[in-house]
C-alpha cells in the first residue's frame, strides 16, 4: 500500500482541522496504507520562521515529503487562504516537493464565504510544487465537527458521508485495496 504523509496546517492546539484529519487517517490506514501524521505546528518555530534549511526538524520533514506516495493536506481558513504556518513549511520544501504525489487538499472554516479558498489559495500552491494528480479537496464548516469531552470528534453524517467518497477517492488514486462501506 501507500505511504501517506497527513499534514495539518492549523497553529491551534485544540485544532478541528487537526482532529479531522486524525479522524481520516484511520480510514486511510483501514485500507492498508501506511499513515504519517504531521502537525506543522509542533515544528520549532526558530526553523520555520528563520527559515532554516538546515534545522534538523526541517531535514525530516522534507524527508517525510520525499518519502511519501501520498499528501493530506489540511489547513483552517484565515484571511481567505490557508494559514500562515503551513506557508511557512511550504516555502521551505524544495520547489518541487510534491512531484509524482497524489494530493488531497481539505479546508476547515467558520463560514461558506471562505470555500473558494480551496481552489484560489491552496490549489494552486500545491500544483505549483508539482503535484501529479491533486484530487477533488473539500471544505469542511467547523460547524459540522464536534469534539467530545474524550478528545474524539464526531462529524455530522452529510459532511461525513461527502467526506468519505473525497477520502476514498484520495485512497483509489493512490492505487488502493478495496474500498471499505461508508462508516457511519
Amino acid at each position: 500500500m501507500a505511504t501517506v504523509l497527513s499534514v495539518s496546517g492549523s497553529p491551534s492546539v485544540s485544532s478541528r482541522t487537526a482532529k479531522l484529519l486524525r479522524h481520516l487517517d484511520t480510514r486511510l490506514a483501514a485500507q492498508g496504507h501506511e499513515v504519517i501524521p504531521l502537525d506543522v505546528r509542533t515544528i520549532p518555530a526558530e526553523a520555520l520562521l528563520g527559515a532554516d534549511f538546515k534545522h534538523p526538524a526541517i531535514v525530516e520533514v522534507t524527508e517525510l515529503f520525499a518519502r511519501a506516495d501520498g499528501v493530506v493536506i489540511g489547513t483552517p481558513v484565515y484571511k481567505a487562504a490557508y494559514s500562515g504556518v503551513l506557508k511557512a513549511l511550504l516555502d521551505l520544501l524544495p520547489q518541487y516537493a510534491l512531484t509524482g504525489k497524489t494530493v488531497l487538499p481539505l479546508v476547515t472554516g467558520g463560514s461558506t464565504a471562505h470555500v473558494l479558498a480551496l481552489d484560489y489559495a491552496l490549489r494552486p500552491v500545491l500544483n505549483s510544487m508539482g503535484a501529479a494528480h491533486i484530487v477533488q479537496g473539500w471544505f469542511t464548516l467547523d460547524k459540522d465537527i464536534t469534539t467530545g469531552e474524550d478528545g474524539g470528534i464526531t462529524v455530522a453524517p452529510a459532511t461525513a458521508e461527502a467526506l468519505t467518497q473525497v477520502v476514498d477517492q484520495f485512497s483509489a488514486a493512490l492505487g488502493s485495496a478495496p474500498l471499505l462501506a461508508a462508516a457511519g
